[in-house]
């Protein structure tokens, strides 16, 4: 993996030469506004005024943000329990998110669904779910649904390192190669699947190889580079609508959270420590953009402050909106379970 692995290399600018600067300022904004959003959920589960868990992904924006750059609504998108930066990289809205995330009935599954359970199919997002590698053979129905009709839409799937460890992520793997189904496979590598490193789960920490024995093209990046990120799954996107059957990114990256809440579990009995969890942060997808825009002249100390306000008072916006909505009422449980 070229060293990727090694949370003390890679800490410097990102490579953004030839880059479009309103492309860039756009990336910025997106891997900012999910950082904010996740990190304002984190504060308020530790205040008690969000009653079930949440699964954040801080440190890992870059990758949906990179991905979805490639991507169009009439595609389809499938998550799995870490997701809110897969909805909103593809333009979710903030207050959809939060309401989903307190139960209400304004929320992007109307309340039924919490912070594990997310849909927006307007904008090509049908789904997320708790069940490790759950959406993963969704994901090869649906790219298969959209070459049955003739159309050059993808399916992606975002599955983690964890989730190759399923027989479902194997068999889908083989079915879309088979059929020839237009599918992105993209693995968020963190080394951890829940509290357990990689290294004492595999023999080797990349996943990629099993692209390899599925005999499909894949592409090994940094996932705290969402120029690197937007590069190879364009690359790979342009091969998929080509007509040539599924491909395989792996995104090297890493989650400043543990597992699920805002606790870093360091002192759980986990392989994390706070050199390593130093490390990642120094490998933080923002600040090595944020820097490298400012090195190039096209972006300012004085512009970022203004972003990151201008954000800050959307995230309070949408969560006071959000607290203040309905709950669903009680016949939806039913209504919206069970199709008549």
């Amino acid at each position: 993996m070229g060293g990727l692995a090694d949370p003390s290399r890679f800490h410097q600018p990102i490579d953004i030469a030839g880059q479009d600067p309103a492309v860039l300022q756009g990336q910025l904004r997106a891997i900012l506004a999910i950082r904010m959003a996740e990190q304002h959920l984190a504060d308020m589960r530790r205040n008690g005024l969000i009653g079930g868990p949440v699964h954040l992904g801080v440190g890992q924006e870059a990758v949906a943000v990179g991905v979805s750059a490639n991507l169009r609504a009439s595609d389809r998108v499938f998550g799995a329990h870490r997701s809110h930066s897969h909805v909103l990289a593809l333009g979710a809205s903030l207050h959809g998110l939060f309401a989903e995330v307190l139960g209400k009935d304004t929320g992007l599954s109307r309340g039924m669904g919490g912070s594990m359970h997310l849909w927006d199919g307007p904008r090509g997002f049908y789904g997320s779910v708790p069940i490790v590698s759950g959406t993963v053979p969704l994901a090869v129905g649906a790219g298969l649904a959209a070459k049955l009709s003739g159309t050059d839409d993808v399916a992606v799937s975002y599955l983690g390192d964890g989730a190759v460890e399923e027989g479902a992520v194997h068999e889908s793997m083989n079915l879309a190669r088979v059929l020839q189904a237009p599918v992105l496979f993209v693995v968020e590598n963190n080394f951890f699947a829940s509290h357990m490193h990689i290294r004492l789960r595999q023999p080797l920490e990349y996943t990629a190889r099993f692209a390899s024995a599925h005999d499909m093209p894949c592409e090994v990046v940094d996932g705290n580079d969402v120029v690197a990120v937007n590069k190879a799954a364009s690359r790979l996107v342009d091969h998929i609508r080509s007509g040539r059957g599924p491909a395989f990114l792996e995104a090297i990256t890493f989650r400043w959270y543990g597992h699920v809440d805002w606790r870093e579990d360091i002192d759980v009995g986990v392989n994390r420590s706070t050199e390593d969890l130093s490390n990642w942060r120094a490998r933080d997808p923002l600040s090595r953009l944020t820097v490298a825009m400012e090195a190039a002249g096209c972006w300012s100390a004085g512009q970022h402050a203004d972003l990151v306000e201008a954000i800050r008072k959307d995230v309070v916006d949408a969560w006071e909106k959000a607290m203040n909505d309905p709950y669903p009422q009680p016949a939806a449980l039913l209504d919206r379970v069970y199709a008549r």
